[in-house]
């Protein structure tokens, strides 16, 4: 077979194998790492609105102090200092993640650090797959956060 005939078939074979791995669904905890990203983001970005709209309206968030914040209004309240600042004071990145076979709820860990890139603790959320499939943090758990004192 000719060299560039050879070539141009395998650029084809190529072109056809990327096309099919596009229009591949992405798997449910892909969707789950990339929404924990993009909630992270909203931190990184000063977003407080965008943060809000990853929030359950029955949200229940452990870390903010010894009480849990119960509802995305009072999850809202208790974080709305985090977002006050020019630099955040933290960051996240999911390291796991793993989704119910139903594909309805998830749950992600990983890494919290301060600006500086030192690691401060780790965090812990549940996400339920909503209406349209759209994930809702429903639980999180911040350890970096988390500093109450022994009852």
């Amino acid at each position: 077979m000719h060299l560039s005939l050879r070539a141009g078939l395998a650029a084809a074979l190529c072109m056809l194998s990327c096309a099919v791995a596009a229009s591949e669904p992405r798997s449910p905890r892909e969707d789950v790492a990339d929404t924990e990203r993009a909630f992270a983001r909203t931190m990184a970005d000063r977003d407080f609105a965008a943060f809000g709209s990853f929030l359950a309206d029955d949200a229940i968030f452990f870390g903010n102090g010894c009480e849990p914040l119960r509802g995305k209004a009072a999850v809202l309240a208790g974080w709305k200092a985090y977002f006050d600042e020019a630099v955040a004071p933290f960051s996240w990145q999911p390291t796991q993640v793993e989704v119910l076979a139903s594909g309805t709820l998830a749950m992600s860990r990983g890494p919290v650090h301060d600006p500086d890139g030192k690691r401060i603790g780790g965090f812990s959320s549940v996400w339920r797959r909503e209406a349209a499939g759209v994930w809702k943090i429903v639980f999180d758990q911040s350890l970096a956060l988390a500093r109450c004192p022994e009852s």
